[in-house]
């Protein structure tokens, strides 16, 4: 970014020297790019804003707005030197007088545009609010240096103009200034029969207005665009009641097919069995695959999304597991991979098993809409569950303790946290629970025995019996309401804000009493787009009455 800053600055300077025509004239607005972007670092630290890449593309926006206020001086303080022969300082201090309000209005209007950036909420506002202090306290300190610093520099660094002198009458200059005007005169007879024709041409601009709102509204919207960002993630789901064993020879088949179908982009792959985007259990799995610097990759097939694309049609043909490759979200934290996220909720109170209907028929009508792809839910489905029964009755007849019962339980089949110890200088945690071959089967709780109140060991045959249900692994509730994720994307050539408006009218097909609620970078999409029509209003009615108050005061000073 700090080469585009300085590349910006040399090309602002060429196109003010060519216009300019004079070294020392365009050396004044050049001048005052460094100390009003000092003095904009100063705002930023005030703020407590860093140097990043939104304050630094609002500073490269603002060096070509910046210059203008100066170049507004120069050249009113030159024309006077031109058409009245005065010297530079009693020119400049002419010329200041005539134009203090209008630096002013450019200010006000200017700020206007991007003040209405700041106010947005959410994440957006978090975003681009620090792009709109950024640019604003740069057009603010424009003004303020071309009204303090460029009057001294031109009466000091400007040569005098004989009267009717100008810059630009021989050579290149010549030549360009000829072009110029031709093309300027033209300009004025196409405005001067514009004006001869005014009703024509107001209806043709209310129908470019009209137009223009035609298409903001039917053009389609997103929050942020998808970004190559170096990495991206493999989730794997298997059938519930799979074993962590299973899970890990699927594993093991996506990470042999990452070095041998795609060593030229992958650098490694890290894999966590048992915890998943939607929950944990022996049969879900997420890889995390990082990618070779950019510089390594070809910029077409070697990008995350072409290597997402052909691993999804590889995956495809795994029959044992449900694998998704999908690339993160552009801003880290909000969900867990790009595209639409949504919650499903139960706003009637109908059940878990009517929830579970709604969400299946929902994925039904997501599949057969071709501007969708990979909508499924992100979660673990129903799986079979080991339900323990504890007669209370007989655990107090036999002594026995319902909490000495439940750290039993936890212990053997969870685990307990003991303590930590150091290890060769690294702090490890010890944890206890039965061996693998104790705690496989569901018999083998009658392995176990508690102690009663006596010291006797009672075993849990003696108080417990087992058996199997069919339960979701986790109960969901978003807003209060029982309710399922749900998570998509867009295809090809569609935009997430076109999905998210046809997954809330397929969730308008389901029973009534079930509605949704978009959440992570979908619920800030949302906000944003609820936001911005009020805010652009009040921008534009903003630079609207500063134009008026700059037209009012220009007629009251004739």
């Amino acid at each position: 970014m700090v080469k585009t800053l300085l590349e910006a600055i040399a090309l602002v300077f060429l196109v003010m020297y060519l216009f300019l025509q004079n070294f020392r004239a365009t050396l004044i607005p050049t001048i005052a790019v460094p100390v009003v972007l000092m003095g904009t670092f100063s705002v930023l630290y005030a703020f407590g804003y860093s140097v990043n890449t939104l304050t630094m593309f609002a500073m490269v926006l603002a060096i070509g707005l910046l210059v203008d206020d100066a170049i507004v001086v120069v050249e009113n303080v030159e024309r006077i030197m031109s058409e009245e022969g005065l010297t530079p300082r009693e020119a400049t201090r002419k010329s200041m007088g005539q134009i203090q309000g209008a630096l002013v209005g450019i200010a006000m209007v200017l700020s206007a545009v991007f003040v209405p950036m700041a106010f947005f909420g959410g994440t957006t506002g978090a975003i681009y609010r620090q792009f709109s202090i950024t640019i604003v306290a740069a057009m603010v300190l424009s003004v303020l240096v071309a009204m303090i610093l460029t009057p001294a520099l031109c009466a000091t660094l400007l040569k005098p103009l004989k009267k009717g002198e100008h810059h630009g009458q021989k050579g290149f200059f010549a030549w360009f200034n000829q072009m110029f005007n031709r093309n300027a005169e033209r300009y004025e007879k196409g405005v001067a029969k514009i004006l001869h024709r005014s009703l024509r041409w107001i209806v043709i601009y209310v129908l470019l207005l009209g137009g223009m709102v035609f298409l903001f509204l039917r053009l389609p919207t997103s929050f942020l665009p998808l970004e190559d960002r170096g990495m991206f993630t493999t989730s794997v789901q298997l059938p519930s009641g799979s074993t962590q064993q299973q899970t890990l020879k699927v594993v093991e088949q996506i990470e042999k097919y990452y070095f041998t179908h795609e060593k030229d982009n992958i650098m490694s792959v890290f894999a966590t069995v048992g915890s998943g985007p939607g929950g944990n259990g022996q049969n879900v799995a997420r890889m995390f695959i990082r990618l070779k610097d950019w510089s390594e990759r070809d910029s077409k097939t070697g990008t995350s999304f072409a290597i997402i694309e052909r691993a999804t049609k590889a995956f495809n043909k795994i029959k044992e597991a449900r694998v998704i490759a999908s690339s993160p979200p552009a801003i880290s934290g909000l969900g867990s991979s790009a595209g639409f996220d949504m919650e499903l909720q139960d706003h009637a109170g109908a059940g878990h098993d009517a929830l579970m209907a709604a969400r299946n028929q929902l994925l039904a009508l997501a599949a057969e809409n071709p501007e969708l792809t990979r909508v499924r839910h992100n979660g673990l489905d129903d799986s079979p569950q080991l339900q323990i029964d504890i007669d209370q009755r007989k655990a107090q007849a036999l002594g026995v303790a319902i909490d000495d019962i439940n750290d039993t339980l936890q212990t053997a089949w969870g685990s307990s946290y003991v303590n930590d110890f150091m290890d060769r200088g690294r702090v490890k945690k010890v944890y206890v629970q039965a061996a693998a071959p104790y705690r496989m089967l569901p018999d083998d709780i009658n392995l176990w025995y508690v102690r009663n109140k006596d010291g006797g060991m009672v075993p849990f045959s003696a108080f417990a019996t087992s058996r199997w249900e069919t339960g979701s692994p986790r109960l969901e509730r978003y807003n209060g309401y029982s309710a399922v994720e749900i998570v998509g994307e867009a295809a090809p050539g569609v935009s997430t804000g076109t999905a998210m408006d046809i997954m809330e009218s397929l969730v308008k097909q389901l029973p009534n009493g079930f509605g949704l609620e978009w959440t992570a970078m979908s619920y800030q999409e949302r906000l944003s787009g609820a936001q911005a029509p009020a805010l652009y209003a009040i921008s534009l009615l903003v630079v609207f009455l500063c134009l008026a108050a700059l037209k009012a005061g220009r007629c009251r000073s004739r």
